[in-house]
C-alpha cells in the first residue's frame, strides 16, 4: 500500500490529472470529482485537501476524507437557507451532493453506509432541486411490476414552449445525481430540458429496488418516453437520448429498437463488452469487479463475462435510423478501438453516425470527458440542439425577454 506523503507525487498527464501514480483508478476517480469544480460541484482546493489526507490505496481513507467536505458543504448549505443566503445554499447543497457521492464509491454493496450516504446523495440534490428556477421535480417512473425508476425532470429555463427533452443516464457507476451537475448548464439553456433517470443497475433503482441491468435496454427508456409523453410541457415530437460509458452501450441498443427517439449519444462506448471484460479476468484484484458484480447481478466475474455478451452492439445498432453521436477520448482507459469499431460498424450499415474524438492537445482525452467535462458537455448539447432542431438564438432572445 502507498503512503500519504506519495499523494504529493501528482502530475499531468495526457488523460489529465493523476493524483497517485501507482493508483490509476484512485486517480482516475480523483480526477472525476475534481472536474466537477467547473461546473460547480466541488472546489478545487478541497478537493487536494481531502486527497492530502488520504491514504493512496485505502478505500476507508476515502471514504473518510470526502465525508468530511460533504458535511461541511451541507452545513454550509443548511446555515446559509436559514439566513435567506439561497444562492450560497444552492451551491453547497451540490456540492455536498457530489462529495457524498464520492465517498460512497468504494464502499461494498452490502456495506450498510451505502444507502446511507446514498440517502445523503439525494436529500442534498432535492434541496437543490428545488432551488433551482424553474425548480427541478423528483420523480418515480412507472416500471414493471410494480417497481420505478427513479428519475429528475428539470424543465429548460423557457417556458414559453412545449420543451425538446433529453433522456441522460450514466454507466455502471454514474447515476442521476452526478449528470445534475455536468449536463443541466450547458442543456437547459440551450432549450432543451432534462429527465435524468437511474436505469435498471443504476442509482436508487439499484440500491434500494435490487433492480440489476438488463440487454433490452429499450424497455426502461421507452418507460421513460411513456411518462415524457404525459407532460404537457414536453414536445413529444423531440425526444433525444444520451448514455455515458456503459450508458453508451445502453443508449445505442435502446435506440436501436425505439423509434420515438429523434437523436442518441453515446458518450464512450463499447462495441463488444464481453470480450473486454475478458481479458480483465486476469487481474481479479481490480476494484472495478466489485462494481460489475453489483450492477449485472452476478456472483462471480466469469459470470459478468457471459452475460455481457447479450450487451454487444454487432447485429444490433445497425437499426438505429436516426442520427447518432460516438465521443471518445483518445487516452481513454477503455481504449480507442472500441469507439471506432462501433462507428465504423454504425457507418457500414448506413447508419448516420458521427465520432468525435477529444485529443491530449485540446484535453478531455480521458473517459467521458472527465478530465475537461465543460468541453465534452459544450459539444454534445451543441450536436442534440442541432437534431433536435433548436435555434438557439431564438432561445435567447426569449429568454432575453422573459428575464
Amino acid at each position: 500500500m502507498s503512503t500519504p506523503s506519495q499523494a504529493s507525487s501528482g502530475r499531468y498527464q495526457k488523460e489529465g490529472w493523476v493524483q497517485w501514480p501507482g493508483e490509476p483508478e484512485l486517480s482516475f476517480q480523483f480526477a472525476r470529482t475534481l472536474g466537477g469544480a467547473q461546473e460547480g460541484a466541488s472546489l478545487i482546493s478541497e478537493c487536494f485537501a481531502a486527497a492530502s489526507r488520504m491514504t493512496p490505496g485505502d478505500t476507508e481513507s476515502w471514504y473518510r476524507e470526502w465525508q468530511v467536505f460533504a458535511q461541511k458543504s451541507e452545513w454550509r448549505a443548511e446555515e446559509a437557507f436559514a439566513r435567506g443566503r439561497f444562492r450560497t445554499a444552492s451551491s453547497n447543497w451540490l456540492r455536498a451532493s457530489n462529495y457524498y457521492r464520492s465517498s460512497e464509491f468504494y464502499l461494498a454493496h452490502d456495506d450498510p453506509r451505502r444507502v446511507d450516504t446514498f440517502d445523503s446523495v439525494e436529500r442534498c440534490s432535492h434541496r437543490y432541486l428545488a432551488g433551482l428556477h424553474p425548480a427541478g421535480e423528483v420523480v418515480a417512473i412507472p416500471y414493471e411490476n410494480g417497481a420505478h425508476l427513479d428519475a429528475y425532470f428539470l424543465p429548460c429555463a423557457d417556458s414559453s414552449v412545449r420543451s425538446p427533452v433529453v433522456i441522460a443516464f450514466g454507466g455502471l457507476d454514474e447515476y442521476k445525481d452526478e449528470l445534475l451537475h455536468e449536463m443541466p448548464k450547458h442543456a437547459l439553456t440551450r432549450g432543451m430540458s432534462l429527465l435524468l433517470v437511474d436505469m435498471p443497475g443504476q442509482g436508487g433503482t439499484l440500491r434500494r429496488q435490487k433492480i440489476v441491468n438488463r440487454p433490452d435496454t429499450h424497455v426502461p427508456v421507452g418507460a421513460c418516453i411513456d411518462y415524457l409523453l404525459t407532460r404537457s410541457d414536453v414536445d413529444p415530437a423531440k425526444i433525444a437520448l444520451y448514455g455515458a460509458s456503459v450508458g453508451g452501450v445502453y443508449a445505442a441498443r435502446a435506440a436501436s429498437f425505439e423509434k420515438r427517439l429523434v437523436a442518441t449519444v453515446s458518450d464512450s462506448v463499447m462495441f463488444d463488452m464481453s470480450s473486454l471484460f475478458e481479458g480483465w479476468l486476469a487481474t481479479p484484484e481490480r476494484l472495478i469487479w466489485r462494481h460489475l458484480k453489483w450492477v449485472f447481478g452476478c456472483a462471480t466475474a466469469e459470470e459478468v463475462v457471459e452475460k455481457a455478451k447479450a450487451f454487444r452492439l454487432e447485429g444490433v445498432i445497425n437499426r438505429i435510423d436516426m442520427p447518432y453521436l460516438v465521443l471518445q477520448g483518445t487516452e481513454d482507459w477503455l481504449g480507442l478501438k472500441t469507439a471506432t469499431d462501433t462507428y465504423d460498424y454504425a457507418r457500414a450499415n448506413g447508419v448516420d453516425a458521427e465520432l468525435r474524438l477529444f485529443d491530449p492537445a485540446e484535453t478531455g482525452a480521458a473517459h467521458c470527458q472527465i478530465d475537461n467535462p465543460t468541453l465534452g458537455q459544450e459539444f454534445i448539447c451543441d450536436w442534440l440542439a442541432g437534431h433536435l432542431g433548436i435555434d438557439q438564438g431564438a432561445v435567447r432572445a426569449r429568454m432575453s425577454a422573459l428575464a
